[in-house]
C-alpha cells in the first residue's frame, strides 16, 4: 500500500512540475529587434504572419514580398501584422548582431513591420541542406517557435521548421491555422486569399 501511495503522490508531483501549456498565441511576450518586451496580446483581433527570416539566404529577397504585403494589407489600418524572427539555424545565414539585422533590414528592403530579437526556431543548427540532424549541433528551440511547432502546445498541428522564411498563420483570436512552406511561389494566393479583410 505505501508503494501505491508513493507512485501516486510521485505521479501528482510530476504532472505538477510538467511546463504550463500556452494555449493562446496572445500568451507570449518576445524580444523586439530593439531588445524591448514585444506581448503578443497586442495583435488580438489581427491575423498575423510569424516568419523566421536570414539575411544571407537565398530566400532573402522575400523581405521584399513581405514588405510589399505590409504596406498593402496592415499600414492602411486593416487587422493585419507581420513579424519577423531572425534566426541563425540553417546553414548560419543569420551570423548578425540585432544591430546588424535591423540596419541590413532597413537598408536593403525598408522594412517596417516589426523585428524581433534573434531566436531559434529548431534545436538544431543545420550545417548542411536540406537539413539532416546528423550534421547539425543541437540547440534549444525558443519557447514561441516550441508553440509554433508542436501540437502539445498549439493544440493544432506538429510540424518543423524547414528552412528560413517559413510562415506560420495565425488567427484573430491567436489559433495557428496553418504553415506556408519557405518558398513563395503558388501558396502565395493561398495567402492572399487568407488575408482578405
Amino acid at each position: 500500500m505505501k508503494l501505491i501511495t508513493t507512485l501516486f503522490l510521485l505521479m501528482i508531483t510530476a504532472i505538477n512540475a510538467l511546463p504550463q501549456e500556452h494555449k493562446s498565441f496572445y500568451d507570449f511576450t518576445v524580444k523586439d529587434i530593439d531588445g524591448n518586451d514585444f506581448n503578443l496580446a497586442k495583435l488580438k483581433g489581427k491575423k498575423v504572419i510569424v516568419v523566421n527570416v536570414a539575411s544571407k539566404c537565398g530566400l532573402t529577397p522575400q523581405y521584399k514580398i513581405l514588405q510589399e504585403l505590409y504596406e498593402k494589407y496592415a499600414d492602411n489600418g486593416s487587422h493585419f501584422e507581420i513579424i519577423a524572427f531572425p534566426a541563425n539555424n540553417f546553414l548560419r545565414q543569420e551570423p548578425g548582431t540585432e544591430s546588424d539585422i535591423k540596419e541590413f533590414c532597413s537598408t536593403q528592403y525598408n522594412i517596417t513591420f516589426p523585428l524581433m530579437s534573434k531566436v531559434s526556431v529548431s534545436n538544431y543548427i543545420y550545417k548542411s541542406y536540406p537539413p539532416d540532424t546528423s550534421k547539425a549541433d543541437a540547440t534549444e528551440k525558443d519557447e514561441i517557435y516550441k508553440w509554433l511547432t508542436e501540437k502539445k502546445y498549439n493544440g493544432v498541428m506538429d510540424t518543423e521548421v524547414m528552412w528560413n522564411f517559413q510562415k506560420f498563420l495565425i488567427d484573430e483570436n491567436g489559433n495557428l491555422v496553418g504553415t506556408l512552406p519557405p518558398q513563395f511561389a503558388k501558396e502565395i494566393i493561398y495567402l492572399l486569399n487568407w488575408l482578405k479583410l
